[in-house]
């Protein structure tokens, strides 16, 4: 992997002309002919992912996409945030507007061929060369963009669902005109009804001029409502790139001075007033405030920040003034990183489109077939040249791929943006197929289950008061860099608020520590350093072994040849795990946690929060050979987890999710990434998942159906041409309407902590 990384380069184009599938299958196999050059063109995101060799020149790659018809353009240069924010909107409003105008004139135009046409009370002598008038301009101008990309296709001998518009329109249309001037269709008085099926009289005295318009009508309805949701669909993405800062106020020489975010440098101190966003990623080294990250984690509860905490760009100060340091900037950020994920994983395809794909690119030329063999079948069997083109034409129409284009990319493209919103960052769809086979889910314990953090949870005493044994343990624990020392000082800290000077510290490595505070010497340590002092527990034997039996640390302190009193240090549930668990469950996974702490320790936790299986007193490199254990079992296994020792089982899973408070290195292994810390996400991203699979599911057996079901009806001369083109249009406005669905998914974690 790493030496691919070393002579590989990756680049994202901006391919445009693509109308279906078929579009981004021929473009992706023209890119793939390309020596050292790998693709993957996504009709959804109009984007291709190209993977090329250090040096090549891309626009090499644009000069064979434009050879193949299309149009491509090369990643934009990073915005200014001082222009004009809407600019960059400006191509994409001109292609809708475009569009918008042709729906509009097509609706004007042909509404009024398809009512007369169909309704014999309403046509006036001479009523067909009115309806010639109406519907040339639409088979002309609005029908263009069909036979523009048609001929381009046919040019580069290609075919794709423009080829069966153009093909059907035209052939109406030509039919229409053929019986006007030189058939019995242009005389006076001449009338026709509305049929569902195709006439069995001879053609002469019919004119589809209803169906030519009709058709190109309902077909540019759909393709402007696909348009505009896959926009919308995509607004997640827009929102997360937009939600950053603009500009900053640094502290240059104590003053502030506002400067674009493009000019903030890894360093530099700025500031952050109440209910300003911060500007990037950063340590805050003045000040404390609560911080609201729910636009970027889903977590609607502020934080409390602090000297020394970390902070996320594009999260909210919402209390008091802030002084922070920036660690990290532009493209480095987490907000930058989880942007770069979810386009990625938008960008991809899962198996089950590429199976798509492949039946999309070959299925126009069949279709196109099967036409003409409807044609010449209908002919062949003595049926009038009426019966034998309707039936054809209605093939032709009816058959379009574009639902089958649009089942997957679309329900992928909502739901990996709707997972952004969350928090939850899905990084590749072939993820979404692994969330449906697993059925075990391992659980890290210190950080995942747990806080990871310990805190003073219980303080006992003998012979003195609680105020004086923190005063005295707090202050002496305060000089050692111990995580547990840590949690006894900071708690003295939040119950005293200041802790007293102390002298003659003195470490003593793995049993505890010495020294003098107001003029006493103390011992705060093991009960065991304690005890070869002359200082046993005694009455507080007790508490130490009633905290041992639940998996937690007992210091003792004493002072004048007696133990004082008892800390209970422990390493906190977080206060949501139990419920994950159980989320978890419902989704039909069994539940095991995996850990280095002692049996009883980690049989305690799993107790509490209600974990079933237990594999305890594992060392960090056997992580791996667990999940491999499981897997020869024949389970499929997730793993969730945050730390450097996670990061190769997060990999040898099935299934790896990493929660967002951990390491870089875990988020980089995993295969979901959970921004917030509350293992409640995990059971969200697995829900989500599994919808947004179901959906795509839903959309291709939608998608095969209607051409299965619906090609024979055509052929069969049971469809009238224009109910096909309803039809087909109708097809792919369910089909993204469904995927649609996806961004009302709603995740519990977020619904109860608002709650």
């Amino acid at each position: 992997m790493m030496s691919k990384s070393l002579s590989i380069d990756s680049i994202e184009l901006q391919v445009g002309g693509m109308t279906c599938a078929s579009c981004a299958n021929r473009v992706e196999r023209k890119l793939n002919k390309l020596e050292g050059v790998t693709a993957s063109v996504n009709y959804a995101t109009e984007k291709a992912s190209v993977e090329i060799p250090q040096g090549y020149d891309p626009a090499q790659l644009i000069a064979e996409i434009e050879a193949a018809g299309y149009s491509a353009t090369l990643p934009e240069p990073p915005r200014d945030e001082t222009s004009d924010s809407g600019s960059d909107e400006e191509p994409m409003d001109a292609e809708m507007l475009g569009l918008r105008q042709r729906v509009i004139g097509a609706v004007i135009l042909s509404v009024p061929v398809i009512l007369i046409s169909m309704i014999p009370a309403l046509q006036f002598p001479n009523w067909q060369w009115l309806m010639l008038t109406l519907t040339a301009p639409v088979v002309v101008w609005c029908g263009y963009p069909f036979h523009k990309a048609a001929w381009t296709n046919i040019k580069h001998g290609a075919t794709t669902m423009d080829t069966l518009i153009s093909l059907g329109t035209i052939a109406a249309f030509a039919w229409s005109l053929y019986a006007l001037f030189f058939g019995t269709a242009g005389e006076k008085g001449m009338t026709h009804g509305f049929e569902l099926t195709p006439s069995q009289a001879s053609g002469e005295g019919n004119i589809y001029l209803e169906v030519a318009a009709g058709v190109i009508m309902f077909v540019l309805l759909g393709r402007y409502f696909e348009k505009k949701s896959k926009r919308e669909a995509g607004s997640a993405m827009r929102a997360l790139m937009d939600m950053g800062a603009k500009d900053v106020s640094v502290l240059k020489n104590g003053t502030e001075v506002r400067i674009p975010i493009s000019q903030l440098a890894v360093g530099d101190e700025f500031v952050v007033r109440p209910g300003e966003k911060i500007a990037t990623d950063g340590e805050v080294i003045s000040g404390a405030s609560a911080v609201d990250a729910s636009m970027l984690t889903g977590e609607s509860v502020p934080v409390e920040v602090g000297v020394g905490d970390l902070v996320t760009g594009a999260t909210v100060n919402a209390g008091g003034r802030l002084v922070v340091r920036a660690t990290r900037v532009g493209s480095d950020t987490q907000l930058a990183q989880m942007a770069k994920l979810v386009e990625d994983a938008q960008s991809g395809k899962a198996d089950v489109q590429r199976l798509a794909d492949r039946i999309s690119g070959i299925f126009v030329p069949i279709v196109i077939a099967i036409s003409l063999i409807t044609l010449i079948g209908w002919l062949a069997t003595g049926h009038s040249a009426n019966m034998a083109f309707t039936a054809a034409v209605a093939v032709l129409i009816i058959a379009c791929p574009c639902a089958l284009g649009l089942a997957t990319p679309m329900a992928l493209l909502v739901g990996t943006g709707r997972g952004a919103q969350l928090g939850i960052l899905i990084k590749g769809p072939e993820v979404l197929e692994q969330t449906k086979a697993v059925d075990t889910i391992v659980l890290d314990k210190t950080g995942t289950v747990t806080t990871g953090i310990m805190t003073l949870e219980q303080v006992r005493v003998s012979g003195t008061d609680e105020e004086t044994l923190l005063r005295y343990a707090g202050s002496l624990e305060d000089a050692s860099e111990h995580p547990i020392a840590k949690a006894i000082a900071d708690g003295a800290k939040a119950k005293l608020g200041t802790l007293a000077p102390v002298e003659n510290f003195q470490n003593r490595e793995g049993h505890g520590v010495s020294g003098t505070v107001d003029g006493t010497t103390v011992l705060v340590g093991k009960p065991t350093m304690l005890a070869e002092s002359g200082m046993p527990l005694g009455g507080l034997e007790s508490v130490f072994h009633e905290a041992q039996n639940e998996g937690k640390t007992v210091v003792a302190a004493g002072w004048d040849g007696q133990v004082r009193g008892v800390l209970v240090v422990a390493d906190q549930v977080k206060p949501t795990s139990q419920e994950a668990i159980q989320q978890l469950k419902d989704l039909g996974l069994d539940t095991i946690l995996l850990t280095g702490d002692n049996d009883k320790v980690a049989r305690h936790i799993a107790a509490g929060v209600g974990i079933d299986n237990v594999i305890s007193e594992v060392l960090p490199e056997d992580k791996v050979a667990v999940v491999q254990d499981l897997q020869k079992q024949g389970k499929v296994v997730a793993m969730v987890g945050d730390g450097v020792n996670d990061a190769p089982a997060l990999v040898q899973a099935d299934l790896g999710l990493a929660m967002g408070t951990g390491t870089d290195v875990a988020l980089e292994a995993a295969d979901i990434a959970l921004i917030r810390g509350d293992l409640r996400s995990a059971a969200d991203s697995i829900r989500l998942s599994r919808k947004t699979l179901s959906t795509i599911k839903g959309n291709l057996f939608w998608a095969f159906a209607y051409n299965t079901l619906a090609i024979p009806f055509a052929a069969l001369g049971m469809l009238n041409p224009m109910l096909a083109g309803a039809a087909m249009a109708f097809s792919s406005v369910f089909v993204v309407s469904n995927s649609l669905r996806l961004r009302g998914f709603k995740a519990h974690a977020r619904q109860e902590v608002a709650a």
